[in-house]
């Protein structure tokens, strides 16, 4: 009887034992580069002891990877970029209600789902750039103002395929309403001075080398480009300060649904929405932390302060459909 209870103890303790070893790793889906995130998992894991494994990937190949594992994926966290992916993620039932007062104190909420399923964790503004050659930053006002006759063949855009310009075009619509935003879209496809780009960097690049004077990027493409040419021919503008402020968008996370270790996923989460993290993210990719008691990077801070939009980012992906689809219509290809 005896030799039973031994056995049995054994077996609890290694089923303990079990359990404690595994709360010490935690698998983490990213749709961000690897050097983005290493140093913040590193520094977590240096802190705690909790070992990160993350897998990377593109935005859609991630989702419909947890939608096909179901309860068996390993994913305990789900990392991705602009709010219209978070929101998908969250429609698409991949991801669980948190509730956390460390996080509702640190993130503002309009960079949280209400739902409590995502939490933004950096932030980027997509702002107007410019020629400094060719173009006066007293000619430049707002977004809608690149729609004028006056940037007629001065205009570059990145393709509407990009989630970050159909998320610019849902918090359009939210403020401008559809018709207004489809005037001002006809018109900046009006006005452009060569086919659409397929990523921020080139059309920087072709604003540098004199093919177009104005365009629309995310700021962390600018400033990875200044760091590589500090000769860049180019600058950030700060649009619609008179009204509603500049677009600002997240990068963020949420817990997966079927986490095994949903209570250490937490855990992750609360600690990347606090300073330690929130420096670490703003230093390595050229972000605005989302938490607003960290100041910028020196390189960040450099382009000078802005008003940003109080809009919930949730816009961007409750209107994405109506964003792409209007789009469409107006021609951005």
């Amino acid at each position: 009887m005896s030799v039973i209870r031994s056995v049995t103890a054994l077996s609890l303790a290694l089923t303990t034992f079990g359990s404690i070893a595994q709360a010490k790793e935690l698998v983490v889906y990213s749709a961000r580069q690897d050097h983005l995130i290493q140093p913040v998992f590193d520094l977590y894991t240096k802190e705690t002891g909790v070992k990160i494994n993350f897998i990377t990937d593109k935005e859609a190949p991630l989702l419909a990877r947890l939608q096909a594992e179901g309860k068996n994926t390993p994913a305990d966290m789900l990392i991705t970029v602009d709010a219209g992916n978070l929101w998908q993620a969250e429609q698409q039932g991949v991801l669980r209600e948190v509730k956390s007062d460390v996080i509702e104190e640190n993130i503002p909420a309009q960079y949280r789902a209400e739902s409590g399923k995502w939490v933004g964790l950096s932030l980027r503004a997509r702002t107007i750039v410019y020629s400094t050659e060719r173009v006066d930053p007293a000619e430049l006002s707002t977004y809608e103002a690149l729609a004028d006759d006056s940037w007629k063949g001065r205009v570059c855009l990145r393709t509407s395929k990009k989630v970050y310009n159909q998320s610019l075009t849902a918090t359009m619509i939210e403020t401008l309403g559809e018709e207004r935003t489809g005037e001002v879209i006809t018109g900046w496809v009006n006005n452009l001075a060569t086919p659409v780009f397929p990523d921020d960097t080139s059309l920087i690049q072709s604003i540098d080398a004199g093919q177009c004077d104005v365009g629309i990027v995310n700021t962390y493409y600018f400033g990875r480009l200044q760091k590589t040419e500090p000769d860049l021919k180019a600058a950030l503008f700060w649009p619609n300060q008179e009204d509603r402020g500049v677009h600002v968008n997240i990068s963020g996370a949420g817990v997966t649904m079927h986490s095994k270790q949903p209570e250490e996923a937490i855990k992750l989460l609360e600690w990347m929405t606090t300073p330690a993290a929130q420096e670490v993210f703003a230093e390595v990719n050229q972000e605005f932390p989302a938490n607003e008691s960290v100041k910028p990077s020196d390189e960040v801070a450099a382009w000078g302060e802005f008003k940003a939009d109080q809009i919930n980012v949730e816009v961007a992906g409750r209107l994405q459909a109506e964003a792409i689809m209007l789009m469409d219509r107006q021609g951005w290809k």
